[in-house]
């Protein structure tokens, strides 16, 4: 065997036809074949580093993050807090709203007071006498000021969480005396602005103000603010941009009224029900508005029900609201939000009745004479929206009464001592979509009037068996 076939048998891939075909490569083909070799390892070479590269980005940011650039302070909530002011006068009003934006709400309220040693503004600075009416602002978390401002000698309305009021997102309008409205940014405690509400000497004006959409077209909505003068019922319409007078002052033409109501129908229009003895008159903010009205004002026209405007009074001038059970007199309106729609609860001193938000019947009513405070709302059950009413049943005692908002059937109730000021009935939401439900008095059976009465807070969970005293 000669050496041909013997390296042909070791190498059989090695013949004479791949020699014949290396040598016919060109040189042009080679230069081609090393260019995409050289191609091939540049974009290899690129595709590492750009790997290296995110990953050095990514364990840069993870570095900062963790290390360099300190994590959010988030407040520590204390359990309890406690802020006391010193020779000072309360008001009936109080407000709560995220002032700081930390997600938790704080508390806004009004004090009277000539001790400032504690705060960085006087009543003077603004141009009042000493002693004067301060809006404060407290942090929910711990209580400590977030800020103080004096808003007025005295103060006969405040109402807060105004939104858009001044151009801000949330807004406290103040009307003081003498008779001035003025507006507080509620995150800041500035002063947005404050003007006279060309307003009589002894006018006595009526809480809440009236919110209506813009009527001077600063895209702002404007308020209307309902005073009596000598038992005259009046208006005044605001901007509620810079606190001019859009409206001076219009008698609604009716005698005084206990109180008002605002409330909204399905349609998304507003009505104002006055409220004296068992009488209820309802004026839609069209009805209210167009009052004398100048003739260059009157294109604007607001949203009406045709429901409510089927049963307006042409003699009076209002939508007279009549429920079935008319015995007693009016002591409390409440909007409670229905399946579709709001219905009306009317508190009466002998019995509580549902109207119907639209038709304006009677769903059910409840005998529930001798109400001794404003009922709450709450749940219950799961979703299904209740009604807290306390009831005066003699010797210094009340029974505390929860009822189905839908049905008007008593779900839970309790006697017990009524307590010194017995302070409004309340309630909290909870994750369960229930309500604890929050009350005053006294759990104490004896009834030796010897006995001083004691205000105690307790508070009562569907899910519990009983009730339990809230301390700190």
């Amino acid at each position: 065997m000669d050496d041909k076939d013997i390296d042909t048998e070791i190498h059989p891939l090695k013949n004479n036809d791949g020699k014949f075909q290396e040598s016919n490569v060109t040189d042009p083909e080679k230069e081609t074949v090393s260019k995409k070799q050289s191609g091939l390892s540049r974009l290899s070479r690129c595709r590492t580093a750009a790997f290296f590269s995110a990953l050095f980005l990514c364990l840069a940011v993870v570095f900062a993050f963790s290390f360099i650039i300190p994590c959010p302070v988030r407040p520590y909530s204390q359990r309890t807090w406690i802020a006391q002011y010193d020779s000072a006068g309360t008001f009936g009003f109080l407000s709560t709203e995220d002032v700081n934006q930390d997600k938790v709400k704080d508390v806004i309220f009004l004090v009277k007071t000539d001790n400032t040693s504690n705060f960085n503004v006087s009543c003077m600075d603004k141009g009042f006498q000493s002693p004067c009416t301060f809006l404060v602002a407290l942090s929910g978390t711990n209580g400590s000021a977030l800020w103080i401002i004096p808003v007025a000698d005295e103060v006969q309305l405040a109402e807060c969480g105004i939104q858009n009021l001044g151009g801000v997102k949330s807004g406290c309008l103040i009307i003081g005396t003498p008779y001035f409205a003025s507006a507080i940014d509620s995150q800041t405690g500035k002063q947005l602005w404050t003007e006279n509400t060309s307003t009589e000497a002894n006018a006595v004006v009526k809480g809440p103000v009236v919110k209506i959409p813009d009527v001077n077209g600063d895209d702002i909505q404007d308020f209307i603010l309902i005073f009596t003068v000598e038992n005259e019922l009046r208006i005044v319409t605001l901007s509620g941009h810079r606190g001019d007078c859009l409206r001076k002052d219009i008698s609604i033409g009716t005698r005084e009224q206990a109180g008002h109501h605002i409330f909204v129908t399905k349609t998304g229009a507003q009505y104002v029900l006055f409220y004296k003895g068992d009488v209820i008159e309802g004026y839609s903010i069209n009805n209210l508005y167009s009052r004398n009205v100048e003739a260059e004002s009157k294109n604007v026209a607001f949203n009406q029900d045709p429901d409510w405007e089927k049963r307006f009074n042409h003699s009076g001038g209002y939508i007279p609201l009549l429920p079935v059970s008319s015995s007693g007199d009016v002591l409390y309106l409440i909007t409670v939000p229905g399946k579709y729609y709001k219905n009306l609860l009317i508190v009466k001193s002998e019995v509580s009745e549902l109207l119907d938000g639209q038709k304006l019947n009677s769903l059910w009513s409840l005998n529930t004479s001798n109400i001794i405070s404003k009922p709450a709302l709450g749940y219950f059950k799961k979703n299904l929206l209740s009604v807290i009413i306390e009831v005066g049943i003699g010797n210094g005692r009340k029974k505390v009464i929860i009822i189905e908002s839908n049905s008007g059937s008593i779900q839970w109730q309790l006697e017990m001592n009524v307590g010194i000021s017995n302070p409004n009935p309340a309630t909290l939401s909870t994750g369960d979509h229930r309500s604890i439900f929050l009350f005053w008095g006294s759990l104490n059976m004896d009834t030796n009037e010897t006995m001083e009465p004691k205000d105690n807070l307790y508070m009562f969970h569907p899910t519990l068996p009983n009730v339990s005293p809230c301390t700190p």
